[in-house]
């Protein structure tokens, strides 16, 4: 097993994973088209370079990092909205 792809490959989808889940409700779905084209051209690089084990691995531990991120971090920490963080003071302000 090749430890250098396995951490590259982690990372990434860790990170792409991340991103979906601190992503604002509104934007999600564009949030999670954007995250399949990166896992499925990741998914294509491993194949070339043979690497599927790894990426397999990558995707178990991304999903493991995912899930312990949730379960600290974003359950007590949900996602803000970008419309309620908007205010707009005026003359009488």
């Amino acid at each position: 097993m090749n430890g250098g792809a396995f951490i590259l490959l982690a990372g990434l989808l860790s990170t792409a994973m991340l991103l979906v889940q601190r992503t604002e409700a509104k934007r999600r779905r564009m949030t999670i088209l954007l995250m399949l084209l990166v896992g499925f051209l990741t998914y294509y690089w491993a194949n070339v370079r043979e690497l599927q084990r790894e990426f397999v691995f990558a995707v178990i531990a991304a999903l493991v990092f995912s899930l312990l991120f949730w379960l600290f971090v974003g359950r007590y920490n949900p996602v803000g909205d970008s419309d309620e963080n908007i205010q707009v003071l005026g003359m009488d302000d």
